[in-house]
């Protein structure tokens, strides 16, 4: 974290109206969230680079914002809404309006100090539209398949299936869009290349990857399982030992690997016997697929980190 900073800036962010409140001076103030209201804020707050401004991720409310303030120059974290609501409860604040919510962000970030995001340039944005987009396409087309499953008036069956096709045809259309936007650029082709080249990681898979998790490559395997929410956690006290348990992260980036662990069960040797042998201890599914979830993932980060190939039996230990 920048030593330079001294003022922390939390705002809350709702759709129409943005509430700001600045520490240690402490002023609060609302104002609408239009474009002339943001470059009030801007001009409003502190020097660059002695600010650190800090907003929730609310659902892409916050991405405008973020993307004004980054533009201009100051330093900005997204943080995730549970942890701030948790440092709330610690503090004994149980109250919540938009003001107070305002304060305790600005005290999550002169406590927490998260790290700031990185300015996400254009094509990247882009990209990140797109994979929306598409999972959004797919979870849509999903619900009209289960509604089909239950339908039996004929109209009603074929009213489903019209949905079904045209989004099924919307979801293509997107997916040779991002793979001609990934083509497009010789840092994406050629990770989607080392992605591609582990058995069990479709196309689709990895330029989706490239979207959620742009760390990929850059954090060592306890760290990026940590981000993605597949490192395990203790629950020891005492005599106790607890069952260990994933939680939090990225679950978008999760239900990708979890399809393409299914995937490498079957068709990837390393996977499969590593499976396998969990299994062969008595591990439930659910313990045997994450754990293939984690060493997949270890699996790519790695392969991006080196720039190299898929090697079934690699020198280096991955898991």
């Amino acid at each position: 974290m920048h030593e330079s900073i001294v003022t922390f800036v939390g705002i809350d962010v709702s759709k129409y109206k943005l509430d700001v409140c600045v520490l240690p001076e402490g002023p609060q103030f609302t104002l609408d969230y239009s474009a002339d209201a943001l470059r009030q804020l801007i001009v409003r707050l502190p020097e660059r680079g002695t600010c650190l401004v800090v907003v929730e991720a609310t659902g892409g409310y916050q991405r405008r914002l973020v993307a004004e303030l980054a533009d201009a120059g100051h330093l900005v974290t997204v943080v995730n809404p549970r942890q701030v609501r948790d440092f709330a409860r610690a503090l004994g604040l149980l109250a919540k309006t938009d003001r107070i919510d305002a304060q305790v962000i600005a005290r999550f970030g002169q406590q927490v100090r998260p790290r700031t995001v990185v300015q996400t340039p254009e094509k990247q944005a882009e990209l990140d539209q797109l994979v929306t987009r598409r999972r959004q396409l797919v979870e849509l087309r999903t619900a009209e398949k289960n509604r089909r499953e239950t339908a039996v008036t004929p109209s009603v069956c074929a009213s489903l299936q019209h949905v079904i096709d045209l989004l099924t045809k919307e979801i293509r259309r997107l997916e040779k869009e991002l793979l001609a936007l990934v083509q497009s650029d010789d840092d994406w082709q050629n990770k989607t290349d080392l992605l591609q080249s582990v058995p069990g990681v479709e196309p689709i898979t990895s330029v989706s990857l490239l979207a959620e998790l742009p760390e990929l490559g850059q954090l060592n395997r306890q760290e990026i399982a940590a981000l993605v929410g597949l490192a395990p956690f203790n629950r020891d006290s005492g005599q106790f030992r607890g069952t260990r348990r994933i939680a939090g992260g990225r679950a978008g980036v999760r239900r990708l690997l979890y399809m393409a662990a299914v995937s490498a069960r079957r068709c990837n040797p390393r996977l499969r016997a590593f499976a396998q042998r969990l299994e062969a201890a008595g591990k439930s599914f659910k313990v045997v697929i994450t754990a293939c979830m984690r060493k997949l993932l270890v699996i790519l980060n790695n392969l991006v980190k080196t720039n190299s190939h898929w090697n079934p039996q690699p020198l280096l230990k991955t898991s």
